[in-house]
């Protein structure tokens, strides 16, 4: 029963349906009450349905990975670099994932809701409340999002933390070299500003937010974990060459 539940949660039209709510209530923080400057989105037209991989800098732990689904959506039917007005909600497009923290993803109801819009849960090599310290890749953690890729984009943040330049974590870059996806950075600025945390809250109007969608990277899966996870932090402008380059990039810093 629990898994005829489950799949049922993942039919598109399901996925639908949630997309349709949250895009529904969300879309006036971004586009309304703030600004939201969208460009790059000409890199996405051309891509697979499957085996794409959005790597990206992380600022808030819902409003990023919204504005990615409102952007998808648009681009699915045909927008550019733009929201417009959001009837692309009435046939959203469904086939992503994103990856987050389990402990992000806990047991409340808005957690619940985002699990079944499309969230592949990972542990954390390191808690702060257990100090538990693991090494390497969590076998089932990597097979879930390697599924997920099989049919679907997915958006992952390497550094898994909401803290600006923070190191990247090379289970990013084995992801990368073991599916050889196709990887599409993203860098994202301004939702720390507008909104709190969660980032369900809004913090302060007119804010402008950000989203830029670069190339896809070209990428030697023969190369070490190190050189791709280098890469890709030098994609998403949160390597150390990028530390200060813009103040304004750098949000206060975060405890998660």
């Amino acid at each position: 029963m629990k898994r005829w539940i489950a799949s049922l949660q993942q039919t598109k039209v399901v996925k639908s349906i949630l997309y349709f709510i949250v895009g529904i209530f969300s879309y006036p923080g971004l586009a309304i009450i703030n600004k939201l400057k969208i460009s790059g989105t000409e890199n996405l037209k051309n891509l697979p349905k499957k085996n794409v991989l959005f790597v990206s800098n992380h600022q808030t732990y819902f409003a990023d990975v919204i504005t990615f689904l409102h952007i998808f959506s648009a681009v699915k039917w045909g927008k550019e670099n733009r929201l417009g007005i959001p009837y692309y909600l009435l046939n959203p497009f469904t086939r992503v994932y994103f990856v987050a923290a389990e402990e992000t993803m806990g047991s409340s109801l808005i957690s619940r809701f985002f699990r079944m819009a499309g969230c592949v849960t990972v542990k954390r090599t390191w808690n702060k409340d257990s100090k538990e310290v693991r090494k390497g890749l969590n076998p089932g953690d990597t097979r879930n999002i390697a599924k997920a890729l099989e049919d679907n984009w997915v958006i992952t943040f390497p550094q898994g933390t909401t803290k600006p330049f923070a190191p990247g974590r090379k289970g990013a870059a084995f992801l990368i070299k073991h599916n050889k996806s196709i990887v599409v950075p993203v860098v994202i600025n301004g939702f720390w500003r507008a909104f709190n945390k969660k980032g369900l809250k809004l913090k302060k109007r007119g804010s402008l937010l950000s989203i830029k969608f670069k190339e896809p990277l070209q990428i030697n899966y023969d190369d070490s974990l190190d050189v791709i996870l280098q890469q890709v932090m030098d994609a998403i402008e949160q390597s150390k060459k990028f530390m200060w380059q813009s103040r304004d990039r750098a949000c206060p810093v975060s405890t998660n």
